[in-house]
């Protein structure tokens, strides 16, 4: 067995510089760090472990809901529309608790496409966004009893995501849950209202576009060129807004802010996606209309 002042000595002799207590704390300290990152990778499990379960439940719920309200339409269409903006809303408050996820923002970029292209691939004919819903309805191409439906259950959906996730949140299962319970308003606005307002905006015209023009793509393609655009804008604005433009998922990520501040809050995440998919719908229909036009002229 070697004696303590030999182990003590090598780092002095080496020229290193450190006395002979840094020596010692040294693999206590790399011990500690290997057990934090450990115990930060066995929270991203779990974390992914319940948003797996959200899933499964979502999925076996719109199943059933499929088998015994099809003689029902309007209300199988308010309830698969709410179960999808639940999965929605729960996975996300979820993720948010992993934006830290080293390597940063490599790892929390690569789970938003993630999850993206798995909320397209399992709810397929959910908006899960009244922006998507009010698309439509502002083309003429839904009724506005079947719009306001599908609203009223998106907003319904976020309220219940936030609810369960508080639920799940007091078990505690990893350390970030607590932490979460104890926040309030997470200030997602990290710039000025007019240029949050312009951001969430924008991101909404360009989602909305692309959306339109991606239609008649093969869906299983489709969702990844949706993902790859959302974690792009998320990317790009994420840090300023969160870059959200979905008036559901916003207000369930974020209630106590929409609390604190109601009017700022409902101007940039509600009323600034919401003008951005009318702006898109107006110019959409007026281009398709002058198409129409120059054909019949041809």
């Amino acid at each position: 067995m070697r004696s303590t002042a030999a182990v003590r000595g090598r780092p002095a002799e080496r020229g290193g510089g450190r006395s002979g207590a840094e020596a010692e704390q040294t693999p206590l300290c790399s011990r500690s760090a290997s057990g934090t990152a450990a115990m930060a990778a066995g929270g991203i499990w779990t974390s992914l472990g319940l948003m797996a379960a959200v899933v499964v439940a979502v999925g076996l719920c719109r199943s059933l809901a499929r088998h015994r309200l099809h003689a029902r339409p309007r209300l199988c269409s308010f309830v698969l529309e709410l179960l999808s903006t639940f999965q929605v809303c729960a996975c996300t408050n979820e993720l948010g608790l992993l934006g830290n996820t080293e390597p940063r923002p490599h790892a929390a970029l690569t789970l938003t496409y993630g999850f993206t292209v798995l909320h397209g691939l399992t709810l397929p004919g959910s908006t899960c966004n009244p922006c998507g819903t009010l698309q439509p309805l502002w083309g003429g191409r839904s009724s506005v009893r079947v719009g306001g439906m599908k609203i009223g259950a998106q907003f319904a959906a976020a309220v219940l995501a936030r609810v369960f996730m508080h639920f799940v949140w007091r078990l505690e299962m990893v350390e970030s849950h607590s932490g979460a319970l104890a926040q309030g308003c997470g200030n997602p606005m990290q710039t000025t209202v007019v240029q949050a307002f312009c951001i969430e905006l924008l991101f909404s015209v360009v989602f909305q576009l692309t959306i339109l023009q991606v239609e008649n793509i093969k869906p299983s393609y489709r969702v990844h060129v949706v993902a790859l655009l959302i974690t792009m804008l998320v990317f790009a604005g994420g840090n300023l807004t969160g870059a959200i433009f979905n008036p559901a998922l916003a207000f369930s990520l974020h209630p106590n802010c929409f609390y604190d501040r109601f009017f700022t809050y409902s101007l940039v995440y509600w009323i600034a996606p919401c003008l951005g998919t009318i702006l898109v719908a107006f110019v959409w229909k007026s281009f398709l209309g002058h198409q129409k036009t120059l054909k019949s002229v041809l």
